[in-house]
C-alpha cells in the first residue's frame, strides 16, 4: 500500500478529496482544452463548415471516450475496493485484465468504423457542405483514436493508484502538444480538419508517454505485472463502468439529437452555431467529471474497507463542490459568452448572434448537472450499478429526447437551447426527493460490500 493510499485511512476526506479534486478538476480541464482546440483552429483555419463537419463526426468520439471510461472506471472501481481491502495481487490483475480487453475494444471499433466510414458520415448528418471534412475528422478518430482512449484509461488507474497529480500533468502536456500540432498541421502544413484530428490524436501519445512514468516508480502497485483471465472479473469491470460508458455515450444521443433539431429549425448555420456552444459544452461538461475522478478513488476505497462514515462525508463534500462549480460556469456563459463565442472566428453575425443566445440558456443546467454526476459516481463506485444506470437514462436519453421534440414546438429555438437545463434539473429534484435522503444516512453501505466483493470474485 502506498502513501497515498495510506492518507487515505488516516487523513480527513474533505483534505483527501481536494487533494484528488484539484488534479483531476484541472486535469478534465485540460482534457477538455483539446477539444476546443480543435474548435478554435479548425473555426479560423477552416471556416464554419469545418467546424461543423467536425461537430458532426464528435459522436464517434465520444464512442471512443466512452470505450475508455466504462473498462477504466469499471476497472479503477474493482482495482481501488481491493486496495482497500489489501489484497493488491488481485488489483493489479484486475489492471492486466481492463488494459487488454480495451485494446481488443478498440481495434475492433476502429476497423469496423474504418471500413464503414461515408455511410457513419451520412447517418451522422453530414451533407454536401459538410462531408468532406466530417470523413476527414472520421478517419484520424478511427485510425489514432485508441491512442486518446488508452490515455484516459491509464489516467484512470494511476489516478486510482494514488498519482492524481502525474494524471494532471499528463494531460497537461497533452493540451500544450495538441495546441502546437494543431496551429503546425492547419496553418502551416494546410491539411485542415485531417491535421487537427491527428494533432489531437498525436498530443495524446504525448500524454501517454508521461503516464509511463508512474510505472517506474518503487512505490506503484502497477510496475508489478500481474494477469489472471477471468470471464466473471471481466464481467464485473464492464456491468460497474457501464454507467459511465452510458453518460459519455449519451453525448452521442444528445449531440444527434441536437444536430437534428436544429437543423430542421435553422439549417447549417444553426448546426454551426450549435458547433460553437457543444465545443464549450465539451470543455465545461469534463470539468465535471473532475468531480467525479476525486470522489471514484476515495469512495471506492472506503467502501473496501468499510469506513461508511467517510463515505457519507464525500458525498456531501462532492454536492458542495458540484453547485460552486455548475454556479461559476453559468457566470462565465452569461457574462462572457460574446468573447467566448469570438474565439471561434465566425463570420456570420448571425451564427455568432445564435450562438451567445445558446450559451446562455444552455448553461443554466451546470447548476444541477454536477449534482446529479455525485449521485451516479455514488452508487457506481460502492458497485451498485442499477441507480446509476437509472439517473443516466433519464437525464441523457429520456428526458433529454422528450424535451427536444416538444420544447420547439412551443418556444422555437430557445426550446432546443433548453433542453438540456430541464433534463438535468428534472433528474436532480427526483435525486433530492427520492434518494439523497438514503443516501446520506449510509443504512446500507456495509451491508452492500460483501455481496459486491463475493460477486466480482
Amino acid at each position: 500500500m502506498n502513501g497515498t493510499h495510506e492518507n487515505l485511512k488516516h487523513q480527513s476526506v474533505k483534505k483527501i478529496f481536494f487533494q484528488y479534486f484539484f488534479p483531476s478538476l484541472i486535469g478534465m480541464m485540460l482534457m477538455s482544452v483539446n477539444i476546443l482546440i480543435d474548435g478554435v483552429f479548425v473555426g479560423n483555419g477552416v471556416g464554419s463548415e469545418g467546424l461543423a463537419g467536425v461537430n458532426l463526426a464528435m459522436p464517434v468520439f465520444s464512442l471512443i471516450f466512452s470505450i475508455s471510461l466504462w473498462i477504466g472506471i469499471g476497472g479503477g472501481t474493482i482495482y481501488s475496493i481491493y486496495i482497500g481491502g489489501e489484497d493488491a495481487a488481485k488489483a493489479r490483475s484486475i489492471f492486466s485484465l481492463a488494459l487488454a480487453s480495451a485494446l481488443v475494444f478498440l481495434l475492433v471499433v476502429g476497423v469496423i468504423g474504418y471500413l464503414n466510414i461515408e455511410v457513419i458520415a451520412n447517418l451522422l448528418g453530414a451533407n454536401t457542405d459538410t462531408f468532406s471534412h466530417t470523413v476527414e475528422y472520421l478517419t484520424t478518430l478511427f485510425l489514432l483514436g485508441w491512442l486518446i482512449a488508452l490515455q484516459q484509461l491509464l489516467s484512470i488507474f494511476v489516478r486510482n493508484d494514488g498519482s492524481p497529480t502525474l494524471s494532471m500533468v499528463a494531460l497537461c502536456v497533452t493540451a500544450i502538444v495538441n495546441i502546437g500540432l494543431n496551429y503546425y498541421m492547419i496553418f502551416i502544413l494546410e491539411l485542415g480538419v485531417f491535421g487537427a484530428g491527428i494533432a489531437t490524436a498525436l498530443a495524446s501519445l504525448g500524454g501517454l508517454l508521461v503516464l509511463l512514468l508512474h510505472f517506474l516508480k518503487k512505490q506503484s502497485n502497477l510496475r508489478k505485472p500481474s494477469f489472471r483471465w477471468s470471464w466473471r472479473l471481466l464481467g464485473s469491470i464492464f456491468s460497474i463502468g457501464f454507467p459511465s460508458f452510458l453518460a459519455e455515450a449519451g453525448t452521442l444521443v444528445f449531440v444527434a439529437g441536437y444536430n437534428l433539431a436544429i437543423v430542421g429549425l435553422l439549417g447549417t448555420e444553426g448546426v454551426a452555431a450549435f458547433s460553437v456552444v457543444n465545443y464549450l459544452h465539451g470543455f465545461m461538461f469534463l470539468s465535471f467529471f473532475g468531480i467525479e475522478s476525486a470522489l471514484q478513488p476515495m469512495i471506492s476505497y472506503y467502501h473496501g474497507a468499510k469506513e461508511k462514515i467517510r463515505i457519507k462525508e464525500s458525498v456531501k463534500i462532492g454536492e458542495k463542490a458540484s453547485f460552486m462549480l455548475g454556479g461559476s460556469l453559468l457566470l462565465i456563459g452569461l457574462f462572457a459568452a460574446p468573447l467566448l463565442v469570438s474565439l471561434f472566428g465566425l463570420e456570420s453575425d448571425e451564427i455568432h448572434k445564435l450562438a451567445v443566445e445558446g450559451i446562455r440558456l444552455f448553461f443554466v443546467g451546470y447548476l444541477f448537472l454536477g449534482f446529479n454526476f455525485v449521485y451516479m459516481t455514488y452508487f457506481q463506485s460502492i458497485g451498485e450499478i442499477r441507480p446509476s444506470i437509472i439517473i443516466i437514462l433519464l437525464r441523457s436519453f429520456v428526458f433529454i429526447l422528450v424535451l427536444l421534440w416538444v420544447l420547439p414546438k412551443f418556444i422555437d429555438i430557445a426550446g432546443v437551447w433548453l433542453a438540456l437545463p430541464l433534463s438535468e434539473m428534472l433528474v436532480a429534484l427526483l435525486l433530492v426527493f427520492f434518494t439523497r435522503k438514503h443516501v446520506t444516512r449510509q443504512k446500507h453501505v456495509l451491508s452492500q460490500r460483501a455481496s459486491i466483493i463475493t460477486w466480482i470474485q
